[in-house]
């Protein structure tokens, strides 16, 4: 395990990473506003079980692909692309009208959620990267199991980030619970989560910097 000062200048650089808005918090917000609370909460709860996953992969060596081999990144990267398009179509064409609302719920589902956030991190190369350049600063190899380390520290992020993201969620529902009766709003709220996918869709297929 890690020592103290070591687990506490982490969780310092790990603040400062997940209060910076980025496409994460976008995502997270965005959802929250066009499904509400709970959709939020389930879209964090898989970008970090996203992350987990890549800690992991880094703990065992598997994120260096990314790097070794240029058609695996770009690979995933394409992917990852065509599947937020393709969340971005189901955005734009839900159905928000007032009689839908129920079987608007039961299509957003947490589960469903949950697998969109999911999907969207292991589909994001990038993530890869970044915890392949981040954890391993903090790793101290005398201090025990790496690949323990590395998920002590994905742990440490993940419970950030869900201060910081539950924050948004809570101010985003709050504001959009005041809109809620309009229908307009929130077709609005649809629309801008498409958006949103869209542009993660692009940001993704065009920046190919590693």
């Amino acid at each position: 395990m890690p020592d103290y000062s070591t687990i506490l200048l982490f969780a310092v650089a790990a603040l400062a990473l997940t209060a910076t808005p980025g496409p994460d918090m976008l995502l997270i917000a965005s959802r929250s506003a066009a499904q509400g609370r709970i959709a939020g909460l389930a879209t964090y709860a898989g970008i970090a079980m996203g992350t987990y996953c890549h800690a992991l992969a880094a703990a065992f060596g598997l994120s260096q692909l990314f790097l070794a081999v240029p058609i695996a990144y770009d690979l995933v990267r394409y992917a990852g692309a065509v599947y937020l398009l393709y969340l971005a179509w189901k955005a734009f064409t839900s159905k928000t009208s007032s009689n839908m609302i129920k079987s608007q719920q039961k299509e957003h589902s947490a589960q469903m959620m949950f697998k969109q956030g999911l999907f969207t991190n292991l589909l994001n190369p990038k993530m890869a990267i970044f915890v392949l350049a981040l954890f391993p600063q903090f790793v101290e190899p005398a201090a025990g199991s790496v690949a323990l380390q590395i998920m002590v520290f994905a742990t440490i992020i993940n419970l950030i980030g869900l201060l910081v993201n539950g924050v948004v969620i809570l101010m985003v529902n709050r504001v959009s619970g005041f809109l809620a009766g309009n229908n307009k709003v929130r077709n609005l709220s649809q629309y801008i989560l498409g958006a949103v996918f869209a542009g993660l869709a692009v940001r993704l297929a065009i920046d190919n910097q590693r």
